[in-house]
């Protein structure tokens, strides 16, 4: 097999895992090619919103595991492939140098064994950064059940090092991934968690859930979520949306992905990490799914509708941050300026600042932006509905060898 048709099949098959994200790293450029700065790289995105700057490929997609959701599982009847490390090292340096890439995205399927394939990994990161001086940024997939030796050695070379949780529960990982352990992910994160330093990992870590496969309900995905950034100083949870590309009675009959489920959820995620919210905030028992027609922000300013319209000359900037389309740059700005004069509608666009969801939970000098008889949570919602119509996401993983 050539190492184009090795590179066709391997780049495919990691399509599916979304955690390539990269700021963060401090590995600077010493004597080598390449650097990734505390900046990190700069990056390209599918107009499905995934990272393509890294090239992101598997080491191999074979597998001894049988996971019902993985194309790449060993029962499945598919094409496989492996890279030597001294073949990704190639590809990876020949990418670099003609600016198609910024830096490497490793995982692989696990052969022979976890210790065997974190070894390979190793191998290959050694050979990038010592015969290839190759100081560029490298986000590796530590394979679960690996020993920690191997974790502490993999994680000198990498930037970052993740392991993925891949499901919200224990139970849901019994039923579709049997030869996986949560506690031998988690593992990898409290070792990461320990150790990490300006020369191991500096750029952290990251999981990714897939969203969907099971029946867990948003409460609960983020409910995860929220316990992995408390517990293991995540960077980021990647949710990806469940592709149905296996055929099993265990998975769902479900025919197109779940794409504003995931939107959804990022949103969330994002409050949860920058807007100091609670996902006791965003959702409950009695209400443990997000509705999928308006952001989680402004849903839950319509049900706590009783604290708004916020004045915008006198609101704190931590109530400013709790209005629907108004986030931290933004509401800098208004605390900015309205210590010269009262701002009015006019003055917030002069501003650049987005009213399209905003002005809906605000006043500007004691005014609403029109007849308050509109102030109303149904007429509220129905008018952002109309404005935040969800559109059909037809965009595909970008491939190396599109024309």
């Amino acid at each position: 097999m050539t190492i184009k048709e090795k590179l066709i099949i391997l780049s495919d098959s990691a399509k599916y895992d979304a955690s390539c994200s990269s700021s963060g790293s401090t590995r600077s450029n010493t004597n080598g090619t390449g650097n990734a700065a505390y900046s990190g790289i700069c990056h390209s995105f599918a107009s499905d919103g995934r990272c393509i700057s890294l090239l992101k490929i598997l080491m191999t997609n074979s597998c001894i595991f049988d996971c019902k959701y993985c194309i790449n599982r060993k029962s499945n009847d598919v094409k496989r492939a492996i890279f030597t490390p001294v073949e990704i090292c190639e590809i990876t340096m020949n990418f670099y140098k003609r600016n198609y890439i910024e830096g490497l995205f490793l995982s692989s399927g696990i052969i022979k064994s976890p210790n065997y394939t974190m070894e390979k990994l190793i191998e290959t990161l050694y050979l990038l950064r010592k015969k290839y001086h190759f100081n560029g940024y490298i986000h590796v997939k530590a394979i679960p059940g690996a020993s920690e030796v191997l974790l502490k050695k993999l994680g000198t070379l990498a930037d970052r090092v993740s392991a993925n949780i891949e499901l919200p529960t224990s139970n849901g990982l019994k039923l579709l991934a049997p030869n996986k352990n949560e506690d031998k992910v988690t593992n990898i994160m409290k070792t990461i968690k320990v150790n990490r330093s300006r020369s191991f990992t500096p750029a952290g870590q990251s999981t990714q859930m897939i969203v969907g496969a099971t029946g867990e309900t948003d409460l609960d995905i983020l409910g995860k979520s929220e316990n992995l950034y408390n517990n293991y100083s995540l960077k980021r949870v990647f949710y990806s949306a469940y592709i149905p590309v296996n055929k099993d009675k265990l998975l769902p009959a479900i025919k197109n992905p779940p794409l504003v489920r995931e939107n959804r959820l990022y949103q969330a995620d994002w409050l949860l990490r920058f807007y100091n919210y609670k996902v006791d905030d965003l959702l409950s028992h009695d209400n443990p799914n997000f509705n999928i027609l308006i952001d989680p922000k402004a849903d839950w300013a319509l049900r706590h509708l009783e604290e708004y319209p916020k004045e915008i000359n006198t609101a704190s900037y931590y109530d400013l941050l709790k209005i629907p389309g108004i986030g931290p740059r933004n509401a800098k700005k208004i605390v900015s300026n309205r210590k010269y004069y009262k701002l009015e509608f006019n003055d917030l666009k002069k501003m650049n600042i987005s009213l399209k969801r905003a002005k809906y939970f605000i006043t500007c000098n004691g005014k609403y932006f029109t007849d308050t008889n509109i102030f109303n949570k149904k007429i509220i919602e129905a008018n952002l509905v109309l404005e935040d119509k969800v559109v059909s996401n037809k965009g595909v993983q970008l491939s190396l060898f599109n024309e």
